[in-house]
């Protein structure tokens, strides 16, 4: 994995948000390499103001974003095994971050692969995405 990181926050900090972050991605690739979409989207603000622009458009919803997956990904042949690279990690103030990265599904009907952008934003002090772009 490569990663940029932002010079202007204290170490600490920024060690932090990219710990955080790492711990995010590392529990979405273990449950979506089980099957379990609902535990890959704990990663996620649990809001009706969830962002998720995918091939589609921009779409609203924590539950319309999970039930987007349901349906995309309905069992573990089409999910495949997921593998992500973190690219970039920059933690813009305190309580906000980008990560930019790529992402490959190993499937035997046809791997997947795209680059992802994520904001994330420190509620109640937990890091969570609160959009995802994703092509």
């Amino acid at each position: 994995m490569c990663f940029y990181l932002s010079v202007g926050l204290q170490g600490n900090a920024q060690d932090s948000f990219e710990a955080a972050t790492r711990k995010i991605m590392q529990n979405q690739t273990i449950a979506w390499n089980r099957g379990d979409i609902a535990e890959f989207m704990n990663g996620y603000w649990n809001s009706d103001s969830l962002l998720f622009v995918g091939k589609n458009g921009p779409v609203y919803g924590y539950n319309t974003t999970l039930l987007n997956y349901r349906k995309n990904y309905p069992d573990t042949l089409v999910m495949g095994k997921l593998q992500f690279t973190l690219l970039q990690i920059e933690q813009i103030s305190p309580t906000h971050g980008f990560v930019l990265g790529q992402f490959l599904l190993t499937r035997k009907m046809g791997n997947a692969s795209g680059y992802f952008t994520l904001w994330l934003r420190k509620i109640k002090g937990k890091w969570l995405i609160i959009a995802d772009h994703t092509s």
